[in-house]
């Protein structure tokens, strides 16, 4: 009986979920608020905008007993996404990404590590704190899921700790950088590729996962560099870069060397959208019915990338190209998506045409895109 109330209650609030994610402030959460609610899983849907921002809109339109799962799943990735962005020493990068995949050895599982050097830069941040600091909160959903969704969050999160923990050494004997499009994109299979795989577990079932294993890795860069291209000048100020253009620069000010943060824009630009292709491939992988708000969701999230990338490409010289702008008009365009699969092939191989273009238009003459 409560399990049947907790599907009615989320079919009705689905609609002010999405609508909330889209009007939240990331840049002014509302901590306060979010330090009060004393519910686990109101807390668990109240968190989630700010941890998952791409994902949110997509884990929102799951059937409830998915949706909880894949929201509880991403909150413990942002915690580990957590331990590697904020912690300045490498040593305890490496052990709060070991401590926290190592808590669920026990049932039920333990404190997570503590942050040791983290550094805090702003409210994304001190919300990324707050949700380590309320881990017992999202552990008490995690403690009411039957042994095989907890076992498919497990297996993720011990995917992505051990992957990110090579990157991490893989950085410090290089200097705090990656040198090659390879080591870029093996880090993002593991920081996004392992949770786009968990979602589609749970979304198409067990099944063979060689079917959307590599589309969910090709995805993952995509996704993966919009955040390392919108994030360059922050790393490069923390010591850390994707590029080996920028190895020079490392702990400068972005504004010494512009040259250099346009050139590494430029070339993982190139690299994220060469794996467009891999993102109407997935859609088509799901299999969705007719009326589907999983694959509107998957469209809306397809657009507000495509968005991103017009812009890194104009920041990084490229040739930009055609799209919706403000979110009310990326909403507009994704919504047909929801009872057209037509309309969803249409939508998507515009931003591939596009995409291609791009590509093709760009200057190939670095090692990084050899």
């Amino acid at each position: 009986m409560r399990g049947r109330s907790r599907r009615l209650g989320f079919a009705l609030q689905r609609p002010w979920l999405f609508v909330r994610g889209l009007l939240i402030s990331r840049d002014c959460p509302n901590l306060k608020r979010l330090e009060s609610i004393d519910d686990p899983e109101r807390f668990v849907w109240a968190v989630l905008p700010h941890a998952a921002r791409t994902f949110a809109p997509s884990i929102v339109a799951l059937p409830y007993g998915r949706a909880i799962v894949a929201a509880v799943g991403y909150l413990y990735a942002r915690m580990l996404d957590t331990f590697e962005d904020l912690e300045a020493d490498s040593e305890h990068k490496l052990t709060g990404l070991r401590g926290f995949a190592a808590r669920f050895d026990s049932a039920p599982p333990a404190v997570p590590p503590a942050l040791v050097s983290a550094e805090v830069r702003d409210n994304r941040d001190r919300v990324h704190l707050l949700l380590i600091d309320r881990c017992s909160m999202v552990d008490s959903v995690f403690a009411g899921f039957d042994a095989d969704d907890q076992q498919r969050v497990i297996d993720m999160l011990k995917a992505m700790s051990a992957g990110m923990a090579e990157s991490v050494e893989l950085m410090g004997r290089q200097g705090g950088v990656l040198d090659t499009a390879a080591q870029v994109e093996d880090y993002c299979h593991t920081v996004i590729g392992h949770p786009i795989s968990f979602t589609m577990r749970l979304v198409v079932g067990e099944g063979p996962a060689t079917q959307y294993r590599s589309d969910a890795m090709d995805l993952s860069v995509l996704i993966q560099l919009a955040n390392v291209t919108r994030d360059i000048e922050k790393d490069l100020e923390r010591g850390l870069a994707y590029h080996p253009a920028l190895r020079p620069h490392l702990g400068q000010a972005p504004q010494a060397s512009i040259d250099a943060v346009v050139e590494a824009r430029r070339d993982l630009v190139v690299t994220a959208l060469r794996q467009v292709p891999a993102y109407r491939r997935l859609i088509d992988d799901l299999e969705l019915p007719r009326f589907s708000l999983a694959r509107g969701s998957a469209v809306l999230m397809a657009l507000y990338t495509d968005r991103h990338y017009r812009r890194a490409a104009q920041q990084a010289e490229l040739e930009s190209w055609g799209g919706p702008k403000r979110t009310t008009a990326i909403w507009v365009v994704a919504l047909p998506a929801i009872i057209s699969s037509w309309w969803t092939s249409l939508v998507m191989r515009r931003i591939e045409t596009d995409s291609a273009a791009a590509v093709q238009a760009a200057p190939v003459d670095t090692e990084f895109l050899s």
